[in-house]
């Protein structure tokens, strides 16, 4: 059987796979029967190989695979006579093959594709899953919640958790954090330590949620931007210093540069400010101190930074890099 699971919620995302590990039996011997692959660069033979393994000591083997359905996203670029554009499968070679194969996959192999972006519908591997039977392939859009629907996220989310919110906390948490979900979930956490069985208050939220504040991610980016290491360096460890939890603190950082990249497009197209924060729906400080940083960097610049970050993303999600670590060599590449 496979799954696919994509879209922009990569905390719920993260859950469902923990929660498909679990039914993998004894973690020492689900460990030994799990493999994990960048999907940006694994091949087809690679992923038969690792599918197509027999399971150890156990009746299932896991294969994790990041990024790979992107590869087969549909194109857009030619057109037809009548001036229409057509859509092109960017590799249909890869995807006749892997569709093939998916058809012969061993029943004891449960096959994972994780996509950080919500796929085209006519994704062909997804096309391919909407046609067979559910019990050989499951597919879920983790969508992230809007702005409107974000305090009912937090909400329920600390309902979860056993705890209880006033509505003045879930505004407070709402303005500090904003939609950075896993962000959120590591301050509800603490919050809901330090009130033990009482209801959480915007008092709590004002008193714990200072770890990581939008003025230090801003002079942290403005350190990268002047490439200044020592400095750059110094802001994250004071951040780590303050218990802020390493993915959280990246998962801010590869927020801030999205906005940039944003900002730095719409800028590029002749937009003002205004209209710049009225597409992205930021707090007007927040926006111009954007706009602002962005004119620090290039286009170039940016896309080849979102890159590093990706690279970094997912380096810890595979284990292959102990995430402080992984933060201190980002923060290097970056100031280069």
């Amino acid at each position: 059987m496979y799954y696919i699971l994509h879209g922009e919620d990569e905390l719920s995302q993260t859950e469902a796979v923990a929660k498909l590990r679990s039914k993998m039996g004894d973690p020492q011997f689900a460990d030994l029967n799990t493999t994990q692959f960048d999907g940006r660069k694994i091949s087809l033979g690679e992923l038969q190989h690792a599918c197509d393994a027999v399971p150890f000591l156990t009746d299932k083997r896991l294969v994790i695979v990041q990024g790979m359905l992107a590869r087969l996203e549909p194109r857009r670029g030619k057109t037809d006579d009548a001036g229409k554009e057509i859509e092109e499968e960017s590799n249909p070679t890869l995807a006749k093959d892997l569709i093939a194969y998916l058809d012969k996959l061993s029943e004891t192999t449960r096959l994972i594709f994780i996509e950080s972006k919500t796929l085209a519908k006519n994704n062909p591997i997804l096309k391919h899953a909407a046609s067979i039977d559910e019990k050989k392939a499951y597919v879920k859009e983790f969508t992230a919640p809007t702005e409107k629907m974000l305090p009912k996220w937090i909400q329920d989310r600390v309902k979860s958790k056993g705890g209880t919110i006033d509505g003045a906390a879930v505004a407070a948490l709402a303005e500090h954090i904003g939609a950075d979900l896993r962000l959120l979930d590591n301050e509800i956490e603490k919050l809901l330590v330090y009130r033990a069985n009482e209801t959480i208050r915007a008092q709590d939220v004002e008193t714990l949620v200072a770890s990581i504040r939008e003025s230090d991610i801003f002079a942290m980016v403005d350190a990268v931007g002047a490439r200044r290491r020592d400095l750059a360096l110094k802001l994250m460890h004071e951040q780590l210093a303050q218990k802020a939890e390493p993915p959280a603190l990246f998962g801010m950082i590869v927020r801030q540069f999205r906005l940039l990249l944003q900002m730095k497009d719409y800028a590029t197209r002749g937009l003002t400010v205004d209209a710049a924060r009225e597409q992205l729906k930021m707090h007007p400080f927040v926006a111009n101190k954007t706009w602002t940083q962005a004119l620090n960097f290039t286009v170039p610049q940016l896309e080849a930074i979102y890159q590093k970050l990706l690279d970094t993303d997912i380096a810890i999600k595979t284990g292959k890099t102990e995430p402080v670590l992984a933060l201190d060599i980002l923060m290097t590449e970056l100031t280069k």
